[in-house]
């Protein structure tokens, strides 16, 4: 059996009709209540946690595989510890860099930039070649700008209408972010065959479903 650390929400919920087409009945997962471990088919061990956990419970062994966004792996796996299989393609959204409207960046002071991305942030602003100063915020970072706490922030957005009625403008876009499927590489090794008859039926059902959108 595969044990499966599943970013509980959005993430959860895009995952469930690509396991449907996979033939994979996920009715204890759509009427899991407040179950935080639900198992599928027999085969499937999904234990329901936070995104910014999946990479923790897989560097520990605890899970053989994640389902995460890309904004998380971009975060927290800079050390590579977690192999990424396969861009399920769901959950799409994108980096920015967002300031109020009449910010001028080109004052030569050195800039303030709230995120709940430190580490997205400060490689982007490094290719750049501009030093910040990068301060984390945990809840609306759309704040941080509007209230004077930083200067401009790195944050995700997928409308962009947040960002519109708090009279933000993005500066630049980065990258573009989608959940994804993940492994241990312990796990890897001694449950190929298992972990890849997965991954090869998710592929096939992501294929179809670019297809159709064509």
């Amino acid at each position: 059996m595969l044990k499966i650390a599943l970013t509980k929400g959005r993430v959860e919920q895009k995952l469930i009709p690509l396991l449907q087409r996979c033939g994979i009945d996920c009715d204890p997962l759509i009427n899991k209540q407040r179950k935080l471990i639900i198992t599928l088919a027999d085969q499937y061990h999904f234990i329901l946690v936070k995104g910014d956990d999946v990479c923790t419970y897989l560097r520990k062994g605890t899970v053989d595989l994640g389902v995460v966004g890309s904004d998380v792996l971009a975060e927290q796996n800079a050390d590579n510890q977690v192999d990424e299989l396969l861009d399920l393609g769901t959950g799409r959204c994108q980096f920015i860099v967002a300031a109020k409207q009449d910010f001028n960046w080109q004052t030569p002071h050195r800039k303030v930039i709230g995120t709940k991305y430190p580490e997205v942030a400060r490689r982007y602003f490094s290719s750049i070649g501009e030093d910040v100063e990068i301060i984390k915020i945990a809840g609306s970072v759309e704040l941080a700008p509007l209230t004077g706490l930083a200067d401009a922030i790195v944050d995700l957005t997928e409308t962009g209408t947040t960002l519109r009625v708090n009279h933000l403008v993005v500066h630049d876009w980065l990258d573009v972010i989608t959940s994804r499927l993940v492994a241990n590489p312990v796990a890897l090794k001694q449950k190929r065959n298992e972990i890849f008859k997965l991954v090869d039926q998710l592929q096939t059902v992501v294929e179809e479903s670019e297809y159709e959108n064509i």
